[in-house]
């Protein structure tokens, strides 16, 4: 569904890694791209000027938390999320579907929707497909997502099921959205199974959405097993649109994912690592608790450029982390989300100039190196 808001260019093409660039009404994307999580409509420990710095051009926000609270009629009232949040730059919403399957016993699903427990104060709500789209039009993000449900990845008759009412709601999402300036992504579903990972990228690829999205991986299965999932979804979604893998943030896991063809990425694990005193570098994570570090001049990584690298040492910030003081998060929060935007770029540069293979030997040999 290409309209005068959205349209992926493809710039280049390197075995199955992609360049391209995502037009958006706020702003382009240059993919492949990280979108770090601002569950609710806040990037932890970081303000928007530190994020901008970082390079991050897409930010992700959650429709469960954002409708549960302030709700979705506030953020509306406040003139949507990016002027609530302060953030220019494009935006994505989640359905709210992961949050609400993963409240388990807390949940009960029909073909129509999903009634749930609020995590925050018992309160009983209902999600539907059209709820869903309603709740995200408010909020007001670029790209959008459909309801789906995921399943877990080892259950064959579940899977089966949930692939198919994710299909059912998708053809509701589409007839439900009445906002041109909103992208609306369809979801891939079908757990370890590539029967039904093929079928489910053949219908959704079949609905004309703007972009899709590989949901349902990353929630246990081992590696290889992602890594085949998106093979096979990759060889079926189409070329000319933007492929989105939910949910996947470790360095290992964007270089493979771009290896394989996917564009867009999102995960809370550089601010979630970095509030458990954990920094992300080339060489592995580093344990900034560790009493190694106690006299350390060094910053976290000698050849990073971000704030916190250019400023502080490892010793600085272990004494910040000793002392509980809140710095710490905001301050290793930078360097994380730097390091990986970081390596999306220097992907999307070695991607342009038809050396990503070299790249990516080289990355996978370091691998190796370290284990």
């Amino acid at each position: 569904m290409e309209n005068d808001f959205f349209h992926f260019e493809l710039l280049a093409q390197d075995g199955e890694a992609r360049a391209g660039i995502f037009h958006t009404p706020h702003g382009d994307i240059p993919t492949p791209v990280f979108a770090p999580v601002g569950t609710q409509a806040t990037v932890k420990a970081v303000t928007p000027a530190q994020l901008e710095e970082t390079g991050a051009t897409l930010v992700l926000a959650n429709t469960y938390h954002l409708y549960l609270r302030p709700g979705a009629d506030l953020v509306e009232e406040m003139g949507g999320l990016h002027q609530f949040m302060r953030w220019n730059g494009p935006i994505l919403t989640d359905s709210g579907g992961f949050q609400v399957f993963s409240l388990a016993e807390m949940r009960k699903i029909d073909e129509e929707g999903v009634t749930f427990k609020s995590h925050i104060d018992g309160s009983m709500h209902r999600l539907t497909p059209e709820k869903a789209i309603a709740v995200q039009e408010k909020l007001g993000a670029d790209i959008i997502m459909a309801f789906d449900e995921c399943a877990p990845p080892y259950d064959l008759a579940y899977n089966q099921q949930a692939m198919q009412r994710t299909h059912n709601w998708a053809v509701r999402c589409q007839q439900a959205r009445t906002r041109p300036d909103q992208a609306l992504f369809g979801i891939v579903q079908g757990g370890i199974f590539p029967d039904l990972r093929r079928q489910s990228a053949e219908w959704i690829a079949s609905q004309d959405f703007p972009g899709h999205a590989i949901g349902g991986l990353s929630v246990g299965e081992t590696k290889q097993e992602m890594h085949a999932m998106i093979e096979v979804v990759n060889a079926i979604l189409p070329r000319e649109k933007p492929r989105y893998l939910m949910g996947v943030g470790a360095p290992d896991d964007l270089v493979n994912g771009v290896a394989r063809g996917i564009d867009i990425f999102d995960c809370v694990l550089p601010t979630r690592l970095a509030r458990h005193q954990s920094a992300l570098t080339l060489n592995g994570r580093l344990n900034l608790m560790n009493a190694g570090f106690a006299r350390d001049p060094q910053p976290i990584e000698p050849t990073c450029t971000c704030y916190t690298c250019r400023h502080f040492s490892r010793a600085y910030l272990r004494h910040l982390i000793v002392a509980k003081e809140m710095l710490a998060a905001t301050l290793v929060s930078i360097h994380n989300i730097h390091m990986l935007e970081e390596l999306m770029r220097t992907m999307r540069q070695a991607i342009l100039e038809g050396r990503f293979h070299q790249f990516f030997e080289q990355f996978i040999t370091n691998q190796e190196r370290k284990s």
